[in-house]
């Protein structure tokens, strides 16, 4: 890499970390440049503009979680939807994941309003998770491993953004709830 893309390469990296601890509620350009230390005119030279900054930020986001999920569950190893569904749940609402789920959380509801850039980012995203789970599924037939890659993604991404309230109780309810229909069509 040259100097220009090692420089461009640090300040992704830091951008995502700014944006992982304080979240998507400061990101104008200025507040995303005074949280690394830099100027919004240095951002500029370095992104096209707000737009790609963001979508390469939370791409990266998106990468960390998905090495960390990897980690615990690497490619090449299917599971059950039970087994993948306990496993994966139970990551995503984990304190090592928790800032992950809190701005994906955040994504979700920026795009659900129509939010540009978040809109685009989050349907990649989206379509990203989609075919992680969909490669660790143990289930031949592609309509319905595609079926219930879907719904334990809904599941897990409910469940982690409903674990902050009420003490985590109805995550955990419903984890166990869904565990337990999961294990049923086994």
């Amino acid at each position: 890499m040259g100097k220009h893309e090692d420089q461009r390469a640090e300040l992704e990296v830091r951008l995502a970390a700014w944006v992982l601890a304080q979240g998507l509620s400061k990101t104008s350009l200025r507040q995303l440049a005074a949280g690394i230390g830099t100027s919004d005119r240095m951002l500029l030279y370095y992104f096209r503009d707000k737009a790609e900054l963001l979508e390469v930020v939370l791409g990266r986001i998106a990468e960390a979680m998905t090495l960390s999920l990897t980690a615990a569950l690497p490619l090449g190893q299917q599971f059950a939807p039970a087994a993948l569904y306990a496993r994966v749940a139970e990551l995503a609402a984990s304190a090592e994941l928790r800032p992950y789920m809190d701005r994906w959380g955040e994504m979700a509801a920026a795009a659900a309003r129509a939010e540009q850039p978040f809109a685009a980012i989050a349907d990649a995203i989206t379509q990203g998770f989609q075919f992680w789970v969909e490669s660790r599924l143990a289930i031949s037939d592609d309509a319905v491993r595609r079926d219930m890659a879907s719904l334990l993604i809904v599941m897990i991404d409910g469940g982690a953004l409903l674990e902050p309230l009420d003490g985590g109780r109805v995550s955990a309810r419903a984890r166990k709830m869904m565990q337990a229909l999961l294990e049923t069509i086994q």
